[in-house]
Formats: structure tokens, C-alpha cells, sequence
């Protein structure tokens, strides 16, 4: 079997992560934060360990800024209805994912304007459609900052100089690209940055959050829920400071002991040697794609059903500009159709479809129908793209 579905959920794990997991259920397994007995205070050593690990990872000067959640879109809806009201103007790309996308549109209902700068059919945003879009009621820039269809990457210490010089705010969706790709909050000038743990973190599922910055106004900030923090229990007011004014419940302790052996992993290995590995097998998995021929059946059906013969990949056929994921199509079939054929005749386990991201496939001229979409890890290596390679080759000369 061979896993390409990284850009859904990273597989496999570190064995630090399961074992982390396991240590916090066998010996630990205290509620963090609600007691002052030994065991809770080990629960909130493994929790703040965890809040370390993300700080470091991120050039996060306070690690309390990292506030803990269930995955990524927790994070995005949290920075966005925290921050943003009506008469807000937002501005976001034609490649989000719906994760920003829906809770944008809910918010245009309730009265804040939202202008999407479209991308090109590659995936790629000029930085100079952003601030022309700029209003003088625009409060937020939200941007993904790896495309989950094509890998693209936008361009993000450009977007955020112009939103510095324009006191705007920039929230950054990580989901393709925290601990794939390096990431420097600081050099970047992102104020809020929506991260989830089970992909390039390498954690378990259950696990994300956001990083919230010091030009976030905490007085204005509205968490999404209120309740049980373990702090300041004496009021019936939600605490002010955080990350406990948007902690409120019970973590998911255990999941975040396994994320902070995911991310500690990421350090000792270095987001630049995982960079360079998956760009390496993005150069081999592109080229190779690209220069699959269409003979045989394939060819004749295409030419009958007046399509282009071969396979399409679509995005910019650059490793150096994308995360490890790329989308392509085989003429004459539908991406279902090659999924399940990749599955069930070879053991390559891929994702098909619109990846819940229809404005990017509209704008890359995929929709509806979607992609084909191999997401690529540190896991994965040379001698499984070259399977897949052949494997995609069968399936377009018509096995």
C-alpha cells in the first residue's frame, strides 16, 4: 500500500506520537488545569510542553499566544469572529479552502463585505491585486497560505508588508503548511496563523489552533465559546488574558501530548530537510506526469469524445512554488473513475473530488467535476512516486 493522502491527514506517524498518547492515558490521564494534585499538574506540563513546541516552531516569542483547539477551522472560525463586525471589509483569495470560505459567507450575511482577489489558473496570488482591493473600512487580510488542491503557496511576507503599512491584520491558513514548509511570524508579519496538527505536525486528529499576535486587540476579541477555564473560577465573567479566555472546556490533553511529539519531531528533523525531501519528490511526481503519453484505447476514446488525450496536471509545475501535493487529471475518465482504480488495482490511496475547495477548482477550471490529488509527506519516497508513475501510465493506455 502506498499513502498519498497527506494533504487530508498525515499517515504514518512518528512512534513518539502513539507513545506520548499512550503514556498520557496509562500514567497521567488528569484533567490539566483543575487541580493542583500531582497528576493534573504533570497533564498541564505535557499541555504547556505541547503550547512550547508550536511557539518554537512558529518564531513565537510567548507560547500563551498558542491557543489550543480541535483542528484548524476551530482556529479560522475563532480569528474571525473573534475580530471581524459588520461594516468590516475583509479581503481573501479565489484558492481558500471552504474552512474560510463558509464562516466568510456567513459573515457577509451578518453585514461584513468580503472582496475575493482571484488567483491565477495556477494558483498564484500578485500581492499588488491585494492592496489594490484595500478599502478604508478593510480590517483583515485572510489568506491560505498553501493551496490543499495544487500546492500552490501565496505570497506571504509580501502580503504582509503591505498590510503592515496599511495597519491591516493578516491571518494565515497553515493547514498544508505547518511543518512542511518554514514558517516565521515574525519575518512574516502574520498576526493570527490557524494551524491544525494532524497533517505536517504530525499529531493525531482532535488537535489544532491559533496563534493570536500582540496587534490583536484582546479587549475587542470575542472567543467562540465561554465556560470552565480552570482559572479565576471565583468569577462568573469569562477570564481576559489568554489563552485561557478562548480554552474554555476540557482539552483534548491526550491528543495534545501526541502533538507535542509530532511537532518535537519536526524540530529534531528540521522544516528545512522536510522541505527539501518533498520537493524532490514533487520535481520527480510533476515531470513524471507530464510526460505520460496516451496510446492505445486511451488515446482513441479521448479523440472520440473530443478531449485532450493524456494526463493534465494542473498548478505550476514548479516544486520550488508548492507544497507536496499536486492535482492531475486522465483524459477520458472521470477522477473517481482513476481513484478507485489506483486503489483497488495498485494499493495507492489518493484523494478525489473538490477537496472542499470549489473556488479554488473554479478557478484552476476544475469544477465541478474536481481532481485527481496526490498529497506527498517526508514519509513518502522516490521509489513510491515511480510506482505511481507507472500505475498512472497503466490507467491511461487503458491498463
Amino acid at each position: 500500500m502506498i499513502y498519498f493522502d497527506n494533504a487530508a491527514t498525515s499517515w504514518p506517524k512518528p512512534p513518539g506520537v502513539t507513545e506520548a498518547m499512550v503514556r498520557f492515558m496509562e500514567e497521567v490521564g488528569a484533567n490539566p488545569g483543575r487541580s493542583g494534585h500531582r497528576l493534573s499538574v504533570e497533564a498541564g506540563r505535557i499541555v504547556y510542553e505541547a503550547r512550547e513546541a508550536v511557539a518554537e516552531l512558529f518564531n513565537v516569542e510567548d507560547p500563551l499566544r498558542i491557543v489550543f483547539g480541535y483542528n484548524v477551522t476551530e482556529g479560522l472560525n475563532l480569528a474571525l469572529r473573534g475580530i471581524l463586525q459588520p461594516g468590516d471589509h475583509v479581503i481573501t483569495s479565489s484558492m481558500e479552502h471552504n474552512s474560510v470560505m463558509r464562516p466568510l459567507r456567513a459573515l457577509e450575511r451578518e453585514g461584513v463585505e468580503l472582496t475575493v482577489v482571484a488567483c491565477s489558473a495556477e494558483g498564484f496570488l500578485d500581492p499588488a491585486h491585494v492592496e489594490a482591493a484595500i478599502r478604508p473600512n478593510t480590517v483583515m487580510v485572510v489568506l491560505n497560505h498553501g493551496s490543499n488542491v495544487v500546492g500552490s503557496l501565496l505570497p506571504v511576507a509580501e502580503v504582509g508588508r503591505i498590510c503592515r503599512q496599511h495597519d491591516l491584520l493578516l491571518l494565515m491558513d497553515t493547514a498544508q503548511t505547518a511543518g512542511a514548509y518554514p514558517i516565521d511570524v515574525e519575518a512574516d508579519h502574520i498576526d493570527l496563523l490557524g494551524f491544525t496538527g494532524h497533517k505536517a505536525l504530525c499529531g493525531p486528529m482532535g488537535t489544532g489552533g491559533l496563534y493570536i499576535g500582540p496587534r490583536v486587540d484582546l479587549e475587542r476579541f470575542e472567543p467562540l465559546k465561554r465556560g470552565g477555564t480552570g482559572s479565576r473560577s471565583e468569577l462568573e465573567e469569562q477570564p481576559d488574558f489568554l489563552p485561557d479566555m478562548c480554552e474554555s472546556g476540557t482539552l483534548n490533553a491526550v491528543g495534545l501530548a501526541g502533538l507535542g511529539a509530532g511537532v518535537r519531531f519536526v524540530l529534531e528533523q528540521r522544516v528545512e530537510k522536510i522541505r527539501r525531501h518533498e520537493e524532490e519528490l514533487m520535481a520527480q511526481l510533476i515531470e513524471g506526469l507530464k510526460a505520460i503519453p496516451s496510446t492505445g484505447l486511451r488515446r482513441a476514446q479521448s479523440s472520440r469524445s473530443g478531449r485532450r488525450s493524456g494526463v493534465t496536471v494542473y498548478g505550476g509545475h514548479d516544486a520550488t512554488r508548492q507544497t507536496a501535493t499536486v492535482s492531475f487529471n486522465v483524459a477520458g475518465l472521470e477522477p473517481s473513475e482513476v481513484g478507485l482504480q489506483l486503489d483497488e488495482e495498485y494499493g495507492i490511496l489518493c484523494r478525489v473530488g473538490l477537496h472542499c475547495a470549489p473556488l479554488a477548482h473554479k478557478t484552476i477550471g476544475t469544477f465541478p467535476t474536481g481532481t485527481v490529488r496526490f498529497g506527498l509527506s517526508y514519509f513518502n519516497s522516490g521509489e513510491e512516486v515511480e510506482v505511481a508513475l507507472r500505475a498512472v501510465r497503466e490507467i491511461v493506455n487503458g491498463g
